[in-house]
Order: C-alpha cells, then sequence, then structure tokens
C-alpha cells in the first residue's frame, strides 16, 4: 500500500525530546546525567567533527543495545529460576512431611514386631495353648513385616528423591547468584555506554545536535522512501491475521522514544516493540532478539511478508517487524524514535515467520 509520509518535526523540538530520551533511558538504569558539558565527568579537551561523533555515538549506542539484550535476557532467565527455585522448595517441604509420615509408620511397625517377641515360629506354635489363635497373629504379623518393608522402600526411594531436589535446588540457587552478577555487569556496561554518548553529544552545541538529529531522521526516511515523498510498503498480505494485528499495532507506535528495557506502551526497546506488539496479537514472544530469532519459522528474505519478524547483525542483538515494500519498522536508538527503516540499512541474519 501507498502511504505519506510523516511531516518532520522541527530541529529544536527533535533536539529536546532526543536528549530527554537519552537521560531517561540513563535514568532507568540507574543513572544520574546532567545536561551539560560541564556537568559531566571528563569532556573531550579538543572540539571533535560533527561526523566523528555521529560515528562514536552510534558505535556506543550498538554496543549498549548489545548489552541492554544481554540484560534482558539475563532478567528473563533470573524470572526462570526464581520460579523454579521456589517449586524446588515447595517439592522439598512436601517430601519432607511425606518422609517423616513414612518413618513414623516404620517406627510404629518396629514396635509392634518388638513387643509380638521373636521366637522360632514353629516352636511358639508348639507352645501356644491356642494354635488356631496363634496362627491368625502370625499372618497379621507377616502382613505387618510385609507392610514394613514396603514401606522401608518408600522411605529409601522418598529420601533419595528428596536429596535429588535438594541438589537441583542448590544448583538453581547458585545459577541464580551467576545471572545476578551478569544483570549488574550488563548494566553497568549499558549505563558506561550511555554516559559516554552523552558526553560526546554535550560536546555539540545546540544547533548542531539539532541538526544532527533532524539528519539522522531524514536518512532514515529516504532510506525508507527511497528518497521520493511517499512511503511505498507493496501490496503482500500479511502471513496471517494474527500478524497483521501485531504488524497494525506497531505501526501505531511510530514516533514513540526508545528506552533501553522497556516493552511499552509508551516506550520500547527494539525486541520490547515486537514483543509489545504481538501481545497485542494474542502471542507471547520470547523477551530478546536471540531468543526472537527461534520463534517461529526461518524463510529468506526474499519470502518475507509484512508481521514477519526481520533479525539483524550477527549477534542478533537487533530485531525489527517487516511492513512490506523491503521496509521494516523498528526502535532504533535513544534519541531515534520508532520509525520506518530500509531493511538495508542493517545486515540481515534472518528473518523469522511467527
Amino acid at each position: 500500500m501507498t502511504v505519506h509520509r510523516r511531516p518532520q518535526l522541527p530541529g529544536v523540538r527533535r533536539l529536546a525530546r532526543a536528549l530527554a530520551v537519552t537521560a531517561a533511558a540513563t535514568t532507568a538504569l540507574g543513572v544520574t546525567v546532567a545536561g551539560s558539558a560541564q556537568a559531566l565527568p571528563g569532556p573531550p579537551a579538543e572540539p571533535i567533527a560533527k561526523k566523528d561523533v555521529k560515528a562514536q555515538v552510534d558505535q556506543l549506542y550498538d554496543e549498549a543495545e548489545q548489552a541492554s539484550e544481554r540484560y534482558n535476557a539475563a532478567q528473563e532467565c533470573q524470572r526462570r529460576l526464581q520460579t523454579e527455585a521456589a517449586a524446588l522448595q515447595s517439592q522439598i517441604a512436601g517430601g519432607q512431611e511425606e518422609l517423616n509420615r513414612l518413618r513414623q509408620d516404620l517406627g510404629a511397625l518396629a514396635g509392634a514386631q518388638y513387643r509380638s517377641g521373636v521366637m522360632n515360629p514353629g516352636v511358639r506354635l508348639m507352645l501356644d495353648s491356642d494354635p488356631a489363635a496363634y496362627l491368625a497373629r502370625a499372618r497379621a504379623l507377616d502382613q505387618a513385616t510385609a507392610r514394613q518393608n514396603d514401606t522401608l522402600r518408600q522411605v529409601l526411594d522418598r529420601q533419595r528423591r528428596l536429596d535429588q531436589r535438594r541438589d537441583e535446588a542448590t544448583a538453581k540457587l547458585a545459577e541464580l547468584e551467576e545471572v545476578r552478577r551478569s544483570l549488574a555487569e550488563s548494566k553497568s556496561e549499558v549505563r558506561q555506554r550511555l554516559l559516554k554518548a552523552q558526553r560526546l553529544l554535550s560536546s555539540l552545541g545546540a544547533v548542531e545536535r539539532a541538526r544532527m538529529v533532524a539528519d539522522d531522521a531524514r536518512a532514515a526516511e529516504q532510506r525508507a522512501t527511497r528518497g521520493t515523498d511517499r512511503l511505498d510498503l507493496g501490496d503482500l498480505p500479511p502471513s496471517s491475521g494474527r500478524a497483521a494485528a501485531a504488524l497494525a499495532a506497531a505501526v501505531s507506535k511510530i514516533g514513540s522514544p526508545y528506552v533501553y528495557g522497556s516493552t511499552g506502551p509508551r516506550a520500547f526497546d527494539c525486541s520490547g516493540l515486537m514483543y509489545w506488539s504481538w501481545r497485542q496479537a494474542g502471542v507471547t514472544l520470547p523477551r530478546t532478539s536471540q531468543a526472537q530469532a527461534y520463534a517461529g519459522q526461518r524463510i529468506s528474505l526474499g519470502e518475507a511478508r509484512p508481521g514477519d519478524l526481520v533479525i539483524f547483525y550477527k549477534d542478533m542483538h537487533h530485531v525489527g517487524m517487516y511492513a512490506g515494500g523491503g521496509v521494516v519498522v523498528h526502535a532504533p536508538y535513544p534519541g531515534a524514535q520508532v520509525r520506518y527503516e530500509s531493511v538495508n540499512a542493517m545486515p540481515v541474519a534472518g528473518v523469522v515467520r511467527v
């Protein structure tokens, strides 16, 4: 279909929003960033050319996004491990109660046998004044012995299972602690990259920053429209009704800010936009771009239809949604809002049909 392009925002408004988004992203990760070069540690001693600043900021944002996806993955892993560890602890508690009950039964049976004596059954029969009564008691004792043996087997089996659950719980808790360390490291890495990017942006004057933001948005629009004044998404239908709903949800968020770790509805990171959009279609995707790369059927780029996921870069740290006509809708990075972009703007690692 053919869609008129969106009007450009004034440069100053774009700059203000870009800096606000970057500040919001850093604040969300526990960072306080001032808006001036003097308030930031270690500003560059020499002025840097605008093109060099843009290249370095783009690189820092790319590195921050990789760290952010690792952070998202660690968060998901932490939630899973916490759930699994809680389930194991519950199983251990229930197993211990059952084991205690079986041990009590076993003790009662052992006590009954002790009170019955240990004389040879043949001798007891000859000496007993009431052989019939003795035989009845002996049969009961045999049954009790069999029940005792069965209970003993159950005790041993329950103990083995309980020990196994305890080992599993210990391993889960150790893994959880490792994931928490990974979370802290990834969060620190994102924060450092954002601080460096903010420092570089602050080395530019307000006019230069506004122009850089406007140029970036204009370049993205030109890539999506191929330099024309219209956006041609072609006439291929989505692969399914759910894909159509997911695409409509993603397109409805064009203009929303990028914030690391966000899954909407007001701000998104790249995989967060895919996660939120497909949730509106009734489908729960994995949280990260790397996991989303395996969330459906792999197809070639030439087979892509609207609603398919397009995974970018060799390490699959970025994802967008195919909108048709060689265009994706995606959340690029801080300072750039959710937008259309040419699928060729980044190296494609794969296409996934959910």
